[in-house]
Formats: structure tokens, sequence, C-alpha cells
């Protein structure tokens, strides 16, 4: 470790890199670094996933076992769940989850204890930086406190005095902004927003920043960067809520949904389009606008906006077992008893991921009215216990037209692009499409009930 790290240390070469969190977000950071000639560890409790890396092993599709078996054997990267090699970091980053709890409130919990395995651990002149999407403050508020308690110091300057305040450590919050199954934008050209607690911190997180993506942006503050990436991901929220409204309306109404939205995406100016679907998935956009409209009751604020949208979205999964029951209806069956296949239980198509999966709710929702019901996901050959659900035993069953032609209705909840949409209309008796999946089918459209 370097006696003494100025923030321009952070922008030089073969540093340590300590990654807390090897998921979907740390995982690539930590490759990326290596990339670049770094020495990266990642840090994680889940010994599984610790001896499956250092075997040069992926758990994660879109990511090549080959490319970590390379930087293992090239002694570049390697995995631990000892935190006390956190002493010999140049610079360690936060990569964990920021769930929301059974109250839907934030759920801070991985966050704080991740920090309080830092502070026995933190060294002078080191570099932390918090990625995890959260609410602005919790850097400065949550963080910030629990480092400082082992008697370092990192004082909070938001750089209007113009020089440098004296600090014994950096922190600064820099947010996450992967995209699974995203293959136009990798974390290498995706611009990456920086704010220090202090000026200091901000340079030498953009230094580091810098030598791995296209283009760093530096904000004022903590608190400015934790909204940043709040912002972005609300503003997805509220528009997917919009045309997942309009989505209801257009069906009472006669009209395709799909085709006004892309009619209207040939304006050039003035509008981008955004699809409806079972409801919202993933880790970022069914979470994030309620971290913010939390914190918004600290200052009297009602977020009504971001209310609406919320309401919106979580009632989409129950709108879409309605269309399932109405449908079935109309062949003289009810949910109850009936046998339903539903299609991808990932929360997108094309990535192993179910985090906040609309699906899930939906084999829920439907297990409660009394549906037999199956998945098909190549994704995930079974469902594991997960923070909110639990289906025990549940698999995955393989497609075949007899196995299609068994199901008293097929719901499509996730398009994955390796399902053959023409066969599966061909078998199947029913098929309630809730992604516009099937709209180049020809044959069979009376079979296929949008919602």
């Amino acid at each position: 470790m370097a006696a003494e790290r100025k923030p321009e240390f952070f922008a030089g070469k073969d540093m340590q890199i300590g990654i807390i969190g090897c998921g979907y977000v740390g995982l690539p950071l930590a490759l990326r670094f290596a990339d670049v000639g770094h020495r990266v560890i990642g840090f994680d409790l889940d010994q599984t996933k610790v001896d499956k890396l250092n075997a040069g092993q992926s758990y994660i599709q879109h990511i090549p076992a080959d490319k970590i078996r390379e930087h293992v054997q090239g002694k570049r990267f390697c995995a631990t769940s000892d935190f006390s090699k956190l002493r010999g970091m140049d610079a360690v980053l936060i990569c964990v989850p920021t769930p929301l709890d059974e109250r839907r409130e934030p759920d801070l919990s991985y966050v704080e204890n991740t920090a309080k395995a830092i502070a026995p651990n933190l060294q002078r002149d080191q570099l932390i930086v918090l990625e995890s999407t959260t609410y602005p403050g919790t850097t400065e508020e949550l963080v910030l406190p629990i480092l400082e308690k082992g008697g370092l110091r990192c004082p909070i300057d938001a750089g209007t005095s113009g020089r440098d305040v004296a600090t014994d450590f950096y922190l600064a919050f820099s947010p996450e902004r992967e995209d699974p199954g995203n293959k136009q934008y990798g974390l290498a050209q995706i611009p990456k927003i920086v704010g220090g607690i202090n000026p200091a911190s901000g340079r030498a997180a953009m230094g580091m920043y810098a030598q791995i993506v296209s283009k760093v942006v530096p904000v004022s503050s903590t608190r400015a960067a934790e909204m940043v990436k709040l912002m972005e991901n609300i503003f997805r929220c509220v528009n997917i809520a919009m045309v997942n409204e309009l989505k209801q309306l257009s069906l009472r109404m006669g009209l395709d949904i799909w085709e006004v939205i892309d009619s209207a995406a040939t304006k050039p100016f003035g509008f981008m389009p955004f699809y409806p679907g079972p409801g919202l998935g993933g880790h970022c956009i069914p979470v994030d606008p309620y971290y913010l409209s939390w914190k918004a009751r600290e200052y009297d604020f009602s977020t009504r906006f971001i209310e609406l949208a919320g309401e919106i979205n979580t009632e989409m999964p129950y709108h879409v077992v309605s269309a399932v029951g109405t449908a079935l209806n109309e062949r003289q069956k009810s949910i109850k008893g009936s046998k339903i296949l539903l299609l991808g239980v990932a929360y997108k198509k094309d990535v192993d991921d179910m985090r906040e999966s609309p699906s899930l709710k939906l084999l829920q929702l439907l297990t409660e009215r009394g549906a037999l019901i199956d998945y098909n996901d190549p994704y995930f050959p079974e469902i594991p216990k997960l923070r909110h659900y639990n289906f025990p035993n549940k698999r995955s069953v393989a497609l075949s037209p007899a196995t299609i032609a068994s199901y008293d209705c097929v719901l499509i909840a996730t398009d994955h692009t390796s399902y053959d949409y023409e066969a599966i209309v061909r078998d199947a008796k029913l098929i309630v499409d809730s992604r516009n999946a099937t709209r180049r089918v020809k044959q069979g459209r009376e079979k296929i009930v949008p919602c």
C-alpha cells in the first residue's frame, strides 16, 4: 500500500481495488478494473460464489467464465469472504443490495453492515465509494458516521470555499448504471456520475473511474449523485406507468397500444417510446421510487407522481390475472383447477435475473386462486427461495407440442427470444400475451388474448 495517497494517486496504475458484493453490479465492475491492469479482490459473504470465482467459474449468464478465468490465472482477480483483507486495498467499492422491506420502506441493512465491516479495517487515505442505489443523504448520514467511528475524518465540504479541506480518507458516491442484457451499452460505454463528500474525494473517485469508462460526470455532492440515479429510474417508472394505464384504456377502446406507441415513435422530436408489460421488474425501477418518496416525507413533501406510478405498476400483475380469468371464462373454465403454463420468470427477456420479477407475483396470485400452474424459463431450471417468494419444488418444464397442448392457458410473461412463438401459438389452446411477443405470428390469432 502507498504510504500517502493524494487524489491524483487514484488516476494511476496497478492499484489494489476491493469490490464488496460480487453480483450483477460488483462482478462486472471488478472484471473491468482487472481489464485495465489493477489487482482486484471481490468480497462476498456467499462462500459458494467465492469458490466459483476462484475456480474461474461464472454464475451470471452474460458474464463469460473465460473472462473470470483469464484474470484469476493472471493474478489480477480473486475473491474472498475475509473482510480483514480490506486493509490492503487502495480503494473499496460497495456494490450491495438496497431492497425494500415488507412495508415498502428502504432496507439499508446491507449498506449499514458493509460500512461496519469496512470501519475496523479503514486505512488512512483509502478511497471508499458507495455504488448501491439509495436516497439522497445516505452516504453523508449513514455511511460516513460509521466510517468515522475509528477516529479518521472525512469532512463534508461542497467546495464553495475554493480550497481542499484536510481529509483522512476519501468518500464518494457513484451510482451503478448496469443494464443486464444490453448489448449496445456495456459498463465501459456508460458515463459515470461521481459525487464526493468533499472536492478531494470527488477528484480521487473521478481519477479512478476515468480509467474504465468513456466519460466521468462530476456533480457537486454525494447527495446530488444519489438523486441523479433516482431521477433516472423514476423517469422510467412514471413513463412505464403511463403506458400501462393507456394499455388498459386501449384494450377497452379496441385499440392496439403497441401500434400506437410505434407510430408515435416515428416523431423525430418530443417523444420517447416506453412499452407496457405485466409489471415492473429488476433491481432498480420497482424499488428506487420508494426510496425517494420515503425520504421526501422528512421534508413534508408528498411525491404524488411517484406514488401514483407505483400504484399503477403494482396493479399490473392483478390486471394480467384478471385477463387470464376472463379469457378462461369465455371458454367455460375458471382459474381454479385450470392448468396454466407461465412462460418466463426472468424480469426481462434474455437475462438470468428474476429480481422483483412480475412473473413471481403472477405465480403467487394464480396459485392462490387455485390454478395448477407450471412455468418454463431457459435461464432458470428451478426457482430458488427468494426474499418475498417461496415456490418449493417448482421446476421449469420442458416445452414440446404435447406439453404445450396439455395446458388450458399459456401466459407469456417474459418474451425471451429463444421461444418459438409460431409453434407456441400453433400448439396452445389459449395464449394470454402480456408482452406482445406474438405480434408477428399470422396463424392462430383467434387464440391470442392481449393484456
